[in-house]
């Protein structure tokens, strides 16, 4: 996780520190990465304490914040993409209105809202959760995901109603809205032969909207089947979930995208030259 978390601060402080970089595409880039962080935090330091304790335990409310704020991040860098996605869609598509449709008071509100819908939907979530009755005292998962829904005795019609309603408003529909805006991309640019550029731009943007539906469809499969897969199974399957992600984001768009690997480079290039310049002294 220190590697993670270094990797995720450094690229955020690359974007915060130098001012080229303040443009709506790297402020996501910025808050994507900061989501994962915030998303590794949620299940690293209790995992951790797991393995260095003889009795894994945990309490149903810590575990209701847990699960709360685990999918309430992970439903985030979902919402986070179909942001990246639509400023990229205006950004190639219509350029001559980009200033006036992505300014910076329009994109507060798009960040804000990509994390506040998620968490509204889940805060709503673990409230009729926690008012069902308990019939298991192990959820069989290495920590609070999906698969401690099988400690209740029943799910209701009404809880299972308004969970289908949150996964579809943060992760089906933007996933179908962030394939829409590239298609989009993909044939404009086909059609004025900037097609290069585009999949320069929308390259790194695929390869995590991959990992990260990829990743949900693992975790979905551990709470749907996690009692009848072998425990190997369901152990690197879980461990999929919260490894891949927080890496892959900082490593994908820290390392792709042109600007941000320049001003990398540059810094890195100054501190050799000012290390030589203090060993002359």
């Amino acid at each position: 996780m220190e590697g993670n978390g270094t990797l995720m601060l450094s690229l955020d402080g690359f974007i915060d520190v130098d001012t080229n970089l303040h443009e709506p595409m790297y402020v996501c880039i910025a808050c994507l990465s900061l989501n994962s962080l915030f998303l590794s935090t949620t299940v690293y330091p209790k995992l951790f304490a797991d393995v260095l304790s003889k009795h894994q335990s945990i309490s149903l409310s810590f575990c209701l914040l847990q699960f709360f704020f685990f999918y309430s991040f992970g439903a985030s860098d979902i919402t986070l993409l179909l942001v990246m996605s639509y400023d990229r869609y205006v950004s190639i598509c219509s350029p001559l209105r980009y200033a006036s449709v992505m300014g910076a008071r329009r994109v507060s509100v798009f960040l804000a809202l990509a994390w506040f819908v998620p968490g509204c939907l889940l805060m709503v979530t673990i409230s009729m959760q926690s008012k069902q009755k308990i019939c298991s005292l192990t959820s069989g998962g290495i920590f609070c995901n999906g698969a401690m829904l099988k400690i209740y005795c029943m799910i209701p019609m009404p809880v299972m109603g308004w969970t289908f309603f949150g996964i579809s408003t943060v992760v089906l529909l933007p996933v179908l809205l962030i394939l829409f805006t590239y298609v989009k991309i993909f044939i404009v640019s086909y059609r004025s032969l900037a097609w290069k550029k585009a999949v320069d731009t929308c390259l790194p943007h695929v390869i995590v909207l991959i990992a990260t539906v990829a990743l949900v469809l693992c975790d979905a499969v551990i709470g749907l089947l996690g009692s009848v897969l072998p425990k190997s199974v369901q152990l690197i399957t879980t461990v999929q979930t919260v490894v891949y992600t927080p890496l892959l984001n900082p490593m994908v768009y820290g390392l792709k995208l042109k600007e941000i690997r320049k001003h990398i480079d540059k810094l890195f290039r100054s501190n050799h030259v000012g290390a030589m310049a203090n060993q002359v002294e």
